[in-house]
């Protein structure tokens, strides 16, 4: 137990370190997340940016950041599977992102 303990901690350490990026309306805003889903960074291209339609541009800056937290989480799923060999882990052992 203390081994996968330690190789949980490992793993979340190393999904923390890497950052996930996704991008809507043709590449028009970028959203980047941490591994635990925190925002890091957003790119609007400034040809998106209308006074007259503001709403459109923040549907886009969410539906970016929704994609990048979906891909970190993704991550998560198969790093655990991986770890655990597809196996549950046991009560109180989890990830906390």
């Amino acid at each position: 137990v203390q081994d996968m303990q330690a190789r949980l901690a490992t793993l979340q350490a190393e999904l923390e370190s890497q950052y996930f990026s996704a991008s809507a309306g043709n590449d028009y805003v970028t959203a980047t997340v941490t591994g635990s889903g925190a925002l890091h960074a957003i790119k609007i291209d400034p040809n998106v940016i209308n006074p007259d339609d503001a709403e459109m541009l923040e549907d886009l800056i969410c539906l970016a950041t929704r994609n990048a937290q979906a891909a970190a989480s993704a991550e998560k799923a198969r790093s655990l599977k991986e770890l655990t060999g597809g196996l549950p882990l046991p009560p109180g052992m989890n990830l906390q992102f």
